[in-house]
């Protein structure tokens, strides 16, 4: 038990992390740069490492030398002065609000919720911890800028992660703004409330003269309204299509990019000539299954380049400028590189051919052409004033987007405004380029002009769990070095029964699947004789869609319970939550790494951050649980290894 002393000195270092949001590492390497360092001379100050230099590791011999993280000057600034609150607004909309309480519309905010909805900064940031109600507050949020602000419509623009989450948020606005007798219908809440993709597509419509999506070949009917591709599965077949036959054409036309393919698929080299010297006979391409190291499948190799190119563009790179030699990896990686610029190239080509654009590409053409003043006013006027939630899963695409987007209408002179709402505990995407990174350095990247800093506000109440449920989550998230400090409270109370993450251990799909059929069925029974109002009884959680199908396909389906991958599951919540997953360490990724390193915008490796995202997907897949949380696993390693700690696990029987 912790003595006096240690609790005060805990809520102190709580408190200032709260009110100081900079991370006790980077803290720690300002104090010993401050301190003077045996053998120096005089009084010049001493060279510290700082936390990213003291966490690298030794490049392997024979890999080439990694180079210096290139980091971008301070940029000048885009955001102004608050503006003094308006005491009268703020009192008329807590009354409008009190009489939307009573009559159902809306629950009553509390203090921290209040904070965000009447903040006057023009670039404010909140930490929302899971299951604070952030969704509802972002609704009372719009409805203080459009009612009380007097704020135009086409001037603001909320941004969602996913169609389904807009279509909720649309919903609540509708039904909020109707109360407030504010003229607000369907059609134009489509235009307010858009995911990242939407957006860009109504910019693409007058920039880029509406150009036809890659990501929407096969789709008998493109949807006018683009969604996050995050969520998308395999290619297509028409993508696959238009894929392969560049990979064809590069294959027979380029003699370099044949060498490359051979011994990236470990080939005999390709034919010289023929044996009268008459140029060889090039046959079809080779489509041998290709895997970079930390992949977790292998993939034809057009397949594969797509799927890198994809995080290359996402980090911010552009793949025709990249250095392969410079690049701190092994050869073979190098080599990988060599060969996707050469059939990128061929593809962009046939893109442009037939009239098509990739999203990535898109984010790009836009970023290039904002800022030189020959877009419509019209056209981006929607996006003086965002409002965009999930802001820890962005990528530096959508980071350099957002800033030219700003930066344009700055130079035009209008006063613009950022409200970024997130939780770096919850930053599940590196696999894609996102990091909670540009959320902790956001003033870097979206910087207030003078030298004003966002204003930080959080949001540390949980409506959703239980405290049993809360603590664990917060117990993995102990290996994460990188992140903002927070006090998660429950505001409900457990009851007789409930618990937090009960792990069991030795549990083998194959041989134990009936223990957890069983564990499933007495949960389920357990939440009807509880009488609860969760929309969902038992949510069933895996890394792995193929463990899922396997679990579900011996299910009773009259049973209520809802099966999806942990990364889908985000935002959702039932009663129950039962996971299973093995936790198996992330393998190293040396091309991933050295591109982290050479797009200039993070300070971890991107193996750091895998293995940060494991604790943090654990944390996401316990806290969806309201009063209880299974997790079975064959051992414990990784997040269960911390919950191994502890007194509640069990062992499943052989």
């Amino acid at each position: 038990m912790e003595s006096a002393v240690e609790r005060y000195k805990r809520l102190l270092a709580e408190t200032l992390a709260r009110y100081f949001p900079r991370t006790t590492e980077y803290l720690r390497a300002e104090r010993e740069a401050a301190q003077p360092q045996p053998g120096g001379r005089g009084k010049g100050k001493a060279k510290v490492k700082t936390p990213a230099k003291r966490a690298a590791k030794a490049k392997k011999e024979g890999d080439a030398p990694t180079p210096k993280r290139p980091r971008a000057p301070a940029a000048a600034g885009i955001y102004g002065t608050a503006k003094a609150p308006d005491e009268q607004h703020a009192l008329d909309m807590r009354q409008r609000v009190a009489q939307a309480a009573a009559h159902g519309i809306v629950s009553l905010p509390s203090d921290e919720q209040w904070a965000m909805i009447l903040a006057p900064e023009p670039l404010t940031r909140i930490f929302a911890g899971a299951g604070s109600g952030k969704s509802t507050t972002l609704v009372l949020r719009v409805v203080y800028m459009l009612c009380h602000l007097g704020i135009d419509a086409e001037k603001v623009t909320v941004i969602s992660f996913t169609n389904a989450s807009c279509a909720q948020l649309r919903e609540q606005l509708v039904k909020v703004l109707g109360y407030w007798g504010h003229p607000f219908d369907a059609a134009q809440a489509r235009q307010c409330v858009r995911t990242f993709h939407s957006a860009m597509g109504t910019l693409a419509k007058v920039a880029l003269k509406n150009p036809r999506w890659f990501e929407q070949l096969d789709e008998r009917t493109p949807a006018d309204e683009l969604d996050n591709p995050l969520l998308a599965g395999r290619l297509r077949p028409a993508q696959q299509r238009l894929l392969k036959q560049v990979y064809q054409q590069c294959y027979i036309e380029q003699h370099e990019f044949r060498g490359l393919v051979h011994q990236l698929l470990e080939l005999p080299p390709p034919p010289e000539a023929g044996e009268d010297g008459k140029p060889p006979r090039i046959g079809k391409a080779p489509l041998d299954a290709f895997k970079l190291a930390g992949e977790f499948t292998a993939l034809p190799l057009f397949e594969a380049f797509y799927a890198q190119s994809g995080f290359i563009e996402s980090i911010g790179l552009r793949i025709a400028q990249l250095q392969p030699k410079q690049l701190g990896c092994p050869p073979r990686e190098r080599q990988f590189i060599e060969a996707l610029q050469l059939f990128w190239a061929a593809f962009d080509t046939a893109l442009q051919e037939q009239g098509l654009l990739t999203f990535n590409l898109a984010f790009q053409r836009l970023t290039d052409q904002l800022g030189d003043g020959k877009l419509p006013a019209e056209a981006l006027a929607p996006f003086q004033h965002l409002l965009i939630d999930e802001f820890q899963d962005v990528s530096p695409q959508i980071v350099q987007w957002l800033q030219a987007l700003h930066r344009d209408l700055a130079k035009r002179g209008e006063a613009v405004s950022l409200m970024a709402i997130g939780d770096d505990w919850q930053s599940i995407y590196a696999w894609r380029g996102s990091s909670p990174e540009l959320f902790m350095d956001f003033d870097r990247h979206f910087p207030s002009k003078g030298r004003r800093k966002s204003r930080v506000l959080l949001l540390e109440t949980n409506y959703r769990s239980i405290d049993p449920v809360i603590r664990d989550g917060e117990r993995v998230l102990v290996g994460v070095a990188n992140k903002q400090a927070k006090t998660c409270r429950a505001f409900k109370s457990a009851e007789a029964g409930d618990h937090g993450v009960k792990l069991v251990q030795r549990f083998d799909a194959r041989n134990s699947l009936p223990i957890l059929l069983e564990e499933i069925r007495k949960q389920c029974e357990h939440v009807a004789a509880r009488g609860s109002r969760e929309k969902t009884a038992v949510l069933l959680l895996s890394r792995r869609n193929e463990t899922l199908q396997t679990i579900l396909g011996e299910l009773d389906r009259k049973l209520p319970v809802k099966g999806m991958t942990i990364h889908r599951a985000k935002g959702l919540q039932a009663e129950v939550a039962i996971i299973v997953d093995d936790c198996a360490p992330p393998e190293k990724h040396p091309l991933r790494s050295a591109l982290y390193a050479a797009c200039g915008f993070f300070t971890s490796s991107y193996d750091q951050a895998q293995q940060d995202e494991q604790l943090r997907l654990a944390y996401v897949a316990i806290t969806r649980g309201v009063s209880r949380v299974f997790w079975f696993t064959r051992k414990a390693q990784g997040p269960t290894a911390i919950l191994a700690m502890r007194r509640q696990v069990e062992t499943a029987p052989a």
